[in-house]
């Protein structure tokens, strides 16, 4: 009977840590950082605050890709924490209005900085810039889930993609 109740406590410990690591916050609150327009600033800010680059992701509201990833990747609070230490992350509406300055200091709406710049067609766009502001990774479609957004920061992170591609990274470290 005690070795039985000893199971249960153990049972009932580790789901209460599995619903504790898999805490959920809105993403525009805890994720996305609240742009104020001018994305030669928040590079600056960036390298102020010790960050490895830039994150844009491009999205559209009617994209269910978009709302996958929103919904079960970048609203995971561990995801949100670990992320936010290597990387300042920002949305990009592809059908705003809103006007924008790039990186390279031109004004655009975000709409025409999706398309014309980024040549976002499908949506969600993830794209990862150096702190000079230059692309240096993109990924286009939603991730398996949290663990393959988790190696993809590793993969940016870490430098991997100066010496080999996303695919060959995953292939390497499963």
């Amino acid at each position: 009977m005690y070795t039985f109740k000893l199971a249960i406590a153990f049972i009932l410990s580790s789901l209460t840590l599995t619903v504790y690591a898999d805490e959920t916050r809105d993403p525009y609150k805890h994720f996305f950082i609240q742009s104020l327009g001018d994305y030669t600033e928040e590079l600056q800010m960036a390298r102020d605050d010790g960050k490895k680059g830039i994150f844009l992701f491009f999205e559209m509201d009617e994209c269910p890709f978009c709302h996958y990833m929103k919904n079960n990747v970048l609203n995971r609070k561990s995801v949100q924490e670990s992320f936010l230490k290597d990387f300042s992350p920002y949305a990009i509406d592809i059908e705003g209005d809103v006007m924008i300055t790039t990186f390279e200091g031109e004004e655009m709406k975000m709409k025409d900085y999706a398309f014309k710049v980024h040549r976002v067609r499908a949506t969600p766009v993830m794209a990862f810039f150096d702190l000079e502001g230059n692309r240096i990774f993109r990924f286009t479609g939603k991730t398996r889930g949290v663990d393959e957004f988790r190696q993809m920061q590793e993969f940016v992170a870490g430098g991997h993609y100066k010496d080999m591609s996303f695919n060959n990274y995953k292939r390497k470290n499963r």
